[in-house]
């Protein structure tokens, strides 16, 4: 028997996984068996949307529909994914969450890989919090991978529950319009817990991991992310894991409802289109269009560090504290495909602002 603990947005949901896994069951020597997607945003896949398990070579099989990720499977190109280096890292098994068949096929891939494995337990993980979202927030950006994976493990024949780490943290849902539905508090993240992702923190791009993670360290603030710029408050709340009725969180989440019975990926996006009036896929499409527009700029410190103090000067006076390196790459204009370089580049120029993983203003 095993642990199972699904990412419900993919992502940096699957690194909080692995912490999770290792502050809950580290006595334990079997690690968890994470259920993910591959879906890394065009600043690690140039690919708008979710890969499927023919983007890969080298998956490996656990079920009939469900395959695993190893450290030596590649992606196709141009496609990329940061999956196959977390299997190398963090020695957990990565299984391929595949939504192309919309809610009906993840819901199949899960009874299936609860019939195979027999899990202890199942946990539905969130940083966030979006999973909760009603569908009209205005703040919302990314509500289709949360809502595809809660529908499906609400109707899964399994007891599964539901957490909800760091809230707020990715800026879609206020805090305070979590608080009514958030329910227990099951753990605190701690420096220590931090200390079996820390490699994967180096380089992984995940914003809200990122600082749930710098929470746990410590980190207290206001922290700019995203391209748009969001201010997101660094607070004793941020290294809490919340325990959250799933039945509330499937009452709440209108379009997990709706999709319940989505036999196609497309199907998804039509109804998050209807209801949220967006599909992220979508933005990932344009903005795909508009990156390959870009000229690709040289860094060197003599130009960019100037750069930097201008738009450090400019978020001071915005009352922000910290930012991560995802957005320093937007704010910077810089190419995606930059961003391990911008970060290198200037934790060796000002080793004193890097607030692991984040980046404290001067």
């Amino acid at each position: 028997m095993t642990r199972l603990i699904v990412a419900a947005g993919g992502g940096g949901d699957a690194v909080a996984a692995a912490m999770l896994d290792a502050a809950l069951y580290g006595d334990k020597d079997e690690r968890a068996v994470i259920l993910t997607y591959a879906w890394d945003r065009l600043l690690i896949d140039p690919v708008p949307g979710p890969r499927g398990p023919n983007d890969f070579t080298g998956l490996e099989p656990i079920t009939p529909a469900v395959c695993k990720v190893p450290a030596e499977a590649r992606p196709i190109a141009p496609a990329g994914s940061t999956m196959p280096r977390l299997a190398a890292e963090l020695r957990h098994t990565f299984a391929l969450i595949d939504p192309r068949q919309g809610v009906e096929g993840v819901t199949h891939q899960l009874e299936e890989l609860v019939t195979q494995l027999e899990p202890e337990s199942i946990d539905l993980l969130d940083v966030g919090g979006d999973v909760l979202a009603r569908g009209d927030e205005p703040t919302l950006k990314s509500p289709l991978a949360d809502a595809l994976t809660l529908a499906a493990c609400g109707q899964v024949n399994a007891p599964i529950r539901l957490l909800v780490a760091g809230p707020g943290l990715d800026g879609e849902v206020p805090l305070d319009d979590l608080y009514g539905v958030l329910g227990a508090v099951v753990h605190t993240f701690t420096a220590k817990d931090v200390e079996p992702i820390s490699s994967a923190l180096e380089w992984h791009p995940s914003e809200a991991t990122g600082m749930l993670a710098a929470t746990a360290r410590g980190v207290r603030g206001t922290c700019e992310v995203r391209d748009a710029g969001l201010s997101i408050p660094l607070t004793d709340e941020g290294p809490a894991v919340h325990e959250v009725d799933l039945d509330d969180a499937l009452t709440r989440n209108e379009l997990a409802r709706a999709i319940m019975a989505t036999a196609t990926l497309d199907d998804v996006e039509t109804l998050s289109r209807e209801i949220c009036g967006f599909s992220e896929i979508d933005y990932e499409r344009n903005k795909a269009s508009w990156l390959k527009q870009q000229r690709l700029v040289r860094l060197d410190t003599e130009s960019l560090l100037p750069q930097l103090d201008q738009f450090e000067a400019e978020a001071r006076s915005r009352g922000v504290t910290h930012t991560t390196f995802r957005h320093l790459t937007e704010a910077l204009n810089l190419d995606g495909t930059q961003r391990d370089e911008l970060r290198q580049l200037l934790i060796t120029s000002r080793p004193e602002q890097y607030a692991a993983p984040l980046w404290r203003m001067a």
